[in-house]
């Protein structure tokens, strides 16, 4: 399915995108490396230098295929950024499994060594943070196709349906989802464990925020529950 430009149904879309500057999704990135090497190395996946080593190494050639806007977009250059955003995923579920076992099986203690209530109450919310940048980067990079394909008259139909789209005239003119609103989509998400004003339309999206609304209960629900817990 694909947009007719003469049609309604490119009112009720949003149009194709203009050319998005990258550096928010960078600097996104970027937060999600600071907030890994500053873990607990006990909350860590491996030796704590890899898996930021792999995502700076991602991103910087992924800079040098498109330094400051997407124009266009080779499969090689698509790999690489799915590829980027799946490494930050995983070293972050990771790290909330590592947690999560450590408190249900061997108490406030990991590899022998305790962890404190402020500890526990800031790595988990080094790992919530974490958590709403990378799906938020995970629906930016996949709505539609992604960033490049968003901008072409013909993209496929929308996974995610925004206010704006259902009612154009409280909008500009025109308007398209840029990558600040799928960090706030994201962050709903997380705090609401639900959909509020943006809702998912295809399957993937669908389980894409049931799995973040999951990992955010959990370290919500379990961990900083258990922090406040041990601080009392």
């Amino acid at each position: 399915m694909s947009i007719d430009p003469g049609s309604q149904s490119q009112v009720a879309w949003g149009t194709r995108s203009r050319h998005e500057n990258l550096w928010p999704a960078r600097v996104a990135i970027l937060a999600t490396v600071l907030l890994y090497v500053t873990l607990p190395d006990r909350l860590t996946v491996g030796p704590i230098w890899l898996p930021p080593a792999l995502e700076l190494a991602l991103l910087a050639a992924l800079t040098v295929m498109a330094p400051i806007r997407h124009t266009t977009e080779v499969w090689v250059q698509r790999s690489l950024s799915l590829c980027l955003l799946a490494l930050i995923n995983l070293a972050n579920i990771g790290s909330l499994v590592k947690l999560l076992y450590a408190l249900l099986h061997q108490g406030i203690a990991i590899q022998g060594i305790p962890l404190d209530g402020q500890t526990l109450l800031l790595a988990s919310l080094q790992i919530w943070l974490t958590n709403i940048l990378v799906f938020g980067l995970w629906y930016w990079d996949l709505d539609r196709g992604g960033p490049v394909a968003r901008r072409r008259a013909h993209h496929r139909e929308p996974d995610f349906l925004f206010p704006q789209m259902t009612t154009p005239a409280c909008t500009v003119d025109h308007w398209s989802p840029h990558f600040l609103d799928y960090v706030y989509v994201s962050f709903t998400n997380a705090t609401a464990f639900s959909p509020t004003d943006t809702l998912p339309l295809t399957p993937w999206a669908k389980m894409l925020m049931m799995v973040q609304a999951l990992a955010s209960l959990l370290t919500v629900a379990l961990v900083a529950a258990r922090a406040v817990n041990i601080l009392k």
